[in-house]
């Protein structure tokens, strides 16, 4: 049986189960919710709409949202019923309630790797385009266009998900350098080695479990995992010369060593990061909440610059991850929903809040210098107060990724099997592997 098959057949047997758990077409896919809470429940006649996540912290968003939108239109109160799934659960049953005709609620996240599950053939999801349209010019645009199709706009983002590198400026001070002179990935190198000399860190580490720092070098260069009609193109030129730097950092150049626990979100790198043993990572600006809740002992030692380019004048940055939020066509307020949406997702202060409740970079890139963005905080006592400085810097160099729905197959490869084999095991070389993943991916997805 080829693999497609199989999938078909398990996609077949899921969608049985998950229909059967829901007591065979009631009005609603989906299992016990980790976390529910009714926003604005003491409201008098106002109009209840149900929102899914698959991230609580994306409520404590809403938990301001809907107090603000109900205070500003008392004619047009809403009462959020907000619900938080597991991952795979809640955009399984999003994608099952859709394509069934109901279930759905009225507001949703989606991920954006499972996003173009969702825009398959017709999108069951309602465009935002009367709202999107005028604001524009305002936002990375990279952002939204992850959430589009034929020039209709359906998810709202969350934030851009700006890519930097974060130096311990402590290393890099003690090791004789400074971090405004390094402008390309050669001076990187370079300045990695004068870290390994003077200090008893590395400059950085790879990682052989996550994608995400490749995904970020190859995008720099204008490549991607697909081109932008969805072809695979994991064994580009500039795709084995990325890997090829990464394996050269670890073992010609000496100035990285491996990522503790294989990826950035692992407890073992956490305590490693934390003890000073490695001078820089790039990361996207959201990671500034991991340094702020697992490696205390760095506060007033991080700071936030661009990514080196490839040469001079090249890109400095990526957008990586993402949420879009939603209105599906099941929603029997649509005007009410997407109203409601455009308030809380799109407009100045929705932006603003976004940084100030959830420490998200957002994705309008004018409010970036409002003075409720440069308002003393967490995140800028930890990593000093130029963060908004240096997206400012990047805001035109801020491309997203090509998703396709084999994105996930492509990663699950990557992370599995090929940084493995090249950087732990260096049992292929950077362009072996990269053709063995796309033989792979391709033989999987046919």
């Amino acid at each position: 049986m080829k693999k497609k098959s199989l999938l078909t057949v398990l996609f077949f047997l899921l969608s049985t189960l998950l229909m059967a758990c829901s007591g065979g077409g009631g009005s609603s896919t989906s299992g016990e919710a980790t976390e529910k809470e009714v926003i604005g429940a003491d409201e008098k006649d106002a109009t209840e709409l149900k929102y899914w996540t698959f991230v609580e912290l994306h409520m404590d968003f809403f938990k301001d949202a809907v107090p603000r939108w109900n205070e500003l239109h008392p004619d047009k109160k809403i009462k959020l019923v907000a619900e938080t799934f597991p991952y795979d659960q809640m955009h399984n049953n999003l994608l099952l309630a859709l394509q069934s005709g109901k279930g759905a609620p009225d507001i949703s996240d989606i991920e954006v790797g499972r996003f173009p599950n969702f825009l398959q053939g017709e999108p069951q999801l309602l465009p935002m385009n009367e709202y999107v349209d005028p604001e524009k010019a305002n936002f990375v645009e990279s952002r939204l266009n992850l959430y589009a199709k034929d020039g209709n706009y359906y998810g709202m983002p969350t934030h851009v998900g700006a890519t930097v590198m974060y130096y311990n400026k402590e290393i890099m001070d003690a090791a004789g350098v400074d971090i405004d002179s390094i402008k390309t990935w050669d001076d990187y190198v370079e300045a990695g080695k004068k870290v390994v000399e003077k200090t008893d860190a590395v400059m950085t580490n790879v990682h052989t479990g996550d994608a995400t720092q490749f995904q970020q070098m190859i995008s720099q260069q204008g490549s991607d995992l697909f081109d932008e009609s969805g072809k695979l193109t994991v064994d580009s030129e500039k795709n084995v010369k990325t890997l090829s730097l990464l394996n050269d950092m670890l073992y010609k150049h000496k100035i990285a060593e491996l990522t503790p626990g294989g990826e950035p979100h692992a407890e073992e790198y956490y305590s490693y990061m934390n003890d000073g043993k490695a001078a820089s990572i790039s990361m996207p600006l959201w990671y500034m909440g991991r340094f702020t809740d697992y490696m205390q002992d760095l506060k007033g030692k991080m700071v936030i610059r661009p990514l080196p380019a490839w040469e001079e004048g090249g890109g400095r940055s990526v957008g990586i991850g993402g949420t879009g939020t939603v209105v599906t066509n099941q929603t029997k307020h649509a005007d009410l929903a997407r109203e409601f949406l455009a308030f809380a997702k799109l407009s100045k202060e929705a932006n603003i809040k976004l940084w100030t409740v959830l420490g998200f970079d957002p994705p309008r890139w004018d409010v970036w210098e409002e003075p409720a963005v440069r308002e003393d905080n967490k995140f800028y006592q930890f990593f000093g107060n130029d963060i908004f400085d240096t997206l400012l810097d990047i805001k035109e160099e801020i491309p997203g990724i090509n998703v396709t729905e084999h994105y996930p197959d492509v990663l699950t490869e990557l992370n599995t099997n090929t940084l493995n084999n090249v950087l732990r095991q260096k049992k292929e070389s950077p362009e072996e592997a990269l053709k063995q993943a796309q033989k792979t991916v391709e033989a999987n997805i046919k």
